[in-house]
């Protein structure tokens, strides 16, 4: 894990390497809740940066995709198809949030922490977007009714909401390549396009009109955006930084932005050139016992 910035600096921001996946970084910044995966099992774990300290939020239940409620109280994620909760602290234990036959995986919040974003995997449609009211007494997270926002042959995955809760950013492969697209919240039936030569993982800047996103091959782009009344029109995407993250696949997410809108938390695979050799290089040995007894020949009495 490490920062990445616009100009391709790179700092360490979790020394421990670890099989990391999922990033995402507390409101405030000071946390970072991120997969870990060891074996056959993957978990959540909370990175608090300031104190350096690194502490497994769940305990063997193969969890997905950790998101955090706008009051960094709760973290939300997906377990056995199903949306648990639990808090962010590791009081007590994870709580179911939604009952499905569907799979589904929770993405974003409203600013208010109202409503939640999800994909829903729909045997007849596939990946389709869904919302779901929130409500919070103090005690914990319930859900009302899930709306559908979304639901076409194609499959739409990884919505976010805009920092204002006016917008929602999600990928689909309508095109026959995923792209980013933008619609309206609630949805008034337009849909603007984003990337151009593919994209994952929408990100709203929180100090600029700015979303940033991951390209098909692992660079983080950003496109500045304009609205105008019920209409968003986004700029021609740029590179933000020629640093690529590493490679999990386009769906697996690998990034997330800071509330600053300046650094990104990325996992970056290894640069030290005995991991690149590792990694690149293959010794085959031939007549490996003919060696081994002429290194060490047995002795004859």
């Amino acid at each position: 894990m490490q920062w990445l910035d616009g100009a391709g600096k790179t700092q360490i921001l979790l020394s421990k390497p670890g099989s990391y996946t999922r990033p995402r970084l507390s409101p405030d910044g000071h946390r970072l809740a991120l997969n870990v995966s060891e074996g056959s099992k993957q978990d959540v774990w909370v990175y608090e940066l300031q104190s350096d300290n690194l502490r497994q939020l769940t305990i063997g239940l193969s969890t997905l995709l950790p998101v955090w409620s706008p009051d960094g109280q709760y973290i939300l994620f997906q377990v056995l198809g199903r949306i648990f909760w639990t808090r962010a602290d590791g009081v007590g234990k994870p709580q179911a949030l939604t009952q499905s036959k569907d799979p589904q995986f929770p993405y974003s919040f409203t600013p208010d922490g109202r409503r939640l974003a999800y994909a829903d995997l729909s045997p007849a449609t596939g990946y389709d977007i869904w919302t779901v009211p929130i409500d919070s007494d103090g005690a914990g997270l319930r859900a009302g009714n899930p709306e559908p926002f979304l639901q076409t042959p194609s499959d739409e995955r990884h919505p976010s909401f805009s920092p204002d809760g006016r917008w929602l950013a999600y990928i689909s492969n309508d095109s026959g390549t995923y792209q980013v697209y933008v619609r309206a919240f609630p949805d008034n039936g337009g849909h603007w396009p984003v990337s151009i030569d593919g994209g994952s993982q929408p990100m709203w800047s929180r100090t600029s009109r700015e979303l940033f996103f991951r390209s098909g091959d692992n660079q983080i782009m950003v496109a500045g955006y304009v609205v105008s009344g019920n209409s968003f029109a986004a700029n021609k995407p740029r590179v933000w930084s020629e640093k690529r993250t590493t490679s999990t696949g386009i769906i697996t997410p690998t990034a997330d932005l800071a509330p600053d809108g300046k650094h990104i938390a990325a996992i970056m695979s290894s640069e030290l050139p005995e991991d690149q050799q590792a990694r690149s290089h293959v010794i085959f040995l031939e007549n490996f016992f003919d060696e081994l007894r002429r290194r060490a020949p047995v002795n004859k009495r």
